[in-house]
């Protein structure tokens, strides 16, 4: 907590010296103009524009009753005899016009001639626009050279401050993945053993995994375990605009990390310098020369240095290949998403420091968050926690746990939207067509909930008992599926003789769900076990022949159709409980899981 505060005051300090800056800029460019406004407003007030060819002819002619001309300054006012308005001239070669006027007095012509000092302010005004580019330039090359962070780039953690940081008890839910990190940290604590062994250091370890698994958070627990400096960067500040900074920056932080070994050096979503290299120009080029630089880097370092390069990534095929060859990253740790034990594990972790009421049990919670990532899990306590404050609750309670789930899954509740009785109608008979037809359906999940009360973007909701982890799905799953996705449309239709935009999620969802079953899972029966992936190449389809694109539509069509018409033959069968359903959720809005059972039995 005091470190985050330290950084937050650097932060500070850094923001107001950016802002005194760009203050004083627009102090100096300010004051500037209005200096000049007013002088020049001054010079030009009822003055009148006279040609300086005019100006001679008028002298020789002996016209011109007086001059008046300011030291430094490049015009003149003139008087004529017989007006007395002044006009104004701008003087080409002032030194030669001042001799001209002394011979033309000398030779008895009677102009009246005076030269006064330049007023002070005048001459900072011009002194200042004379300096003006130059400052802007000083300026502005400051502000790149402090945005860019040529000087030094990479928190260091020593020891001392890794000792009250995250550890591995902190960690919950990745045990198998903990035992292979307690390697390096006890690589880390004793080289000697391993090197009398004869083993090698490993170079660098990846990390794999979604976003809000915990990669960033078990190598802090490695640091704080090994207690040895933890250098940390992410791979976006390693680019910026100036060629070459990359590279350079790569060498810092490995020479940073040379001189505080044994340590560790933690790379954050190296992808972003990481990715393959191509033949490209501009901002590809750059990109090749700092993961280039990072190459050399990783194969430079003596073993004896004990430098431990972590690094972490959502997307590990996006990487180059010389970058995941042994000697480099020699080990890939694929963070999965946690089970359930690992799941009611984070929630006793993030649960610690919050007050719960004697109805909340983890293990419950636990067991209706499958799929979701520590990260989700600690935000769905906190949201509870605030929900609950709202309420002036004395303690979370379980609905407060349950508003949180929906908020963060579904979205924020809109109990204020009003919604017109017909859009209400066609909500509720859409939300009891996914839940009637789910129920109906052997592999669906269990209805935990259906609602019509809008949330985020969503006029209304059928939420599913998610307790179980799935690690793969079968086919007759994602065939029913597509039955449940296609309910609310087929409800529509039945009930209501109309369709509605409310279906387009459903259908995009149902449409990818049968591409994906063909050409990736390979599940067709007339086009056989093929995978075509057409996110890496879109033309991929082409390879197999100009009609095969033809094949896999017409096959994701007849997956939908099917669906649909199984879809609407249930309801049909079971007009009596789609009717009462969207009887109920018209008049209460929502319907629990009990309720729901009692209506279907």
């Amino acid at each position: 907590m005091e470190e985050q505060k330290q950084n937050q005051k650097e932060k500070n300090k850094k923001n107001k010296l950016y802002y005194g800056i760009a203050i004083l800029l627009a102090v100096i460019v300010i004051a500037g103009i209005a200096i000049w406004y007013i002088t020049a407003n001054n010079q030009t007030k009822n003055d009148t524009e006279l040609a300086y060819t005019e100006l001679i002819k008028k002298i020789d002619a002996g016209e011109v009753e007086k001059i008046e001309m300011t030291v430094g300054s490049s015009s003149a006012k003139i008087k004529l005899h017989g007006e007395e308005e002044e006009k104004n001239t701008s003087i080409p070669n002032t030194q030669a016009f001042i001799e001209l006027i002394q011979t033309k007095v000398l030779e008895g012509n009677s102009i009246e001639f005076n030269q006064k000092k330049q007023n002070v302010l005048v001459g900072i005004s011009q002194t200042l626009f004379s300096l003006l580019p130059t400052i802007l330039l000083v300026v502005l090359f400051v502000l790149l050279f402090k945005m860019q962070g040529l000087g030094d780039k990479g928190k260091v953690y020593d020891a001392e401050t890794t000792k009250s940081k995250i550890k591995f008890d902190d960690v919950a839910g990745l045990d198998e993945e903990k035992n292979e990190m307690m390697e390096i940290v006890n690589f880390l604590k004793d080289p000697k053993q391993f090197y009398e062994m004869g083993a090698k250091i490993p170079r660098g370890v990846l990390l794999c995994g979604k976003p809000g698994t915990g990669k960033t958070l078990i190598a802090k627990a490695i640091a704080g375990e090994a207690k040895v400096p933890f250098i940390s960067m992410s791979g976006s500040e390693f680019i910026e605009m100036f060629a070459g900074l990359g590279a350079s920056r790569v060498r810092k932080l490995f020479e940073k990390a040379k001189k505080v070994a044994p340590c560790i050096v933690f790379i954050d979503e190296i992808d972003a310098i990481g990715s393959r290299r191509t033949s490209g120009s501009g901002a590809e080029t750059e990109n090749n020369q700092t993961l280039n630089q990072l190459l050399v880097e990783m194969d430079g370092f003596d073993t004896e240095e004990t430098i431990i390069v972590l690094a972490a990534t959502n997307r590990p095929e996006m990487l180059d290949k010389a970058l995941l060859r042994p000697g480099r990253f020699d080990r890939q740790i694929t963070i999965a998403l946690p089970d359930m034990k690992g799941r009611e594990e984070i929630l006793k972790i993030h649960a610690k420091g919050k007050k719960f009421a004697a109805d909340v049990d983890l293990k419950d919670i636990a067991g209706d968050t499958a799929g979701f990532t520590g990260a989700e899990l600690a935000n769905i306590l906190n949201e509870a926690a605030i929900i609950a404050t709202i309420k002036k609750h004395d303690a979370i309670t379980q609905d407060d746990v349950e508003n949180a789930v929906k908020k963060v899954t579904v979205g924020l509740e809109r109990q204020s939207r009003i919604v017109p009785e017909k859009d209400k109608k066609l909500t509720a008979y859409h939300e009891a067509g996914h839940a009637i037809v789910s129920s109906q359906l052997e592999t669906q999940k269990d209805i935990k909930e259906v609602s019509i009360i809008p949330r985020g973007i969503a006029g209304g909701y059928t939420m599913y008992k998610t307790n179980e982890d799935k690690y793969y799905i079968s086919k007759t799953e994602m065939e029913e599926k597509l039955v449940a996705l296609l309910g609310g449309r087929a409800a529509e239709k039945i009930a209501l003789n109309d369709i509605s935009t409310g279906a387009s999620n459903d259908i995009e969802v149902a449409t990818q769900i049968a591409k994906d079953m063909i050409i990736k899972y390979g599940m067709s029966e007339s086009l056989g076990p093929i995978s075509v992936n057409t996110d890496k190449d879109p033309y991929e389809l082409q390879l197999f022949g100009e009609k095969f694109g033809d094949a896999v539509g017409a096959e994701v069509k007849i997956m939908l159709d099917n669906a649909y018409l199984r879809a609407q033959t249930i309801l049909a069968n079971n007009m009596d409980k789609l009717n009462k359903v969207a009887q109920i959720l018209m008049e209460k809005e929502v319907i629990s899981a009990e309720e729901f059972e009692n209506i279907i039995k």
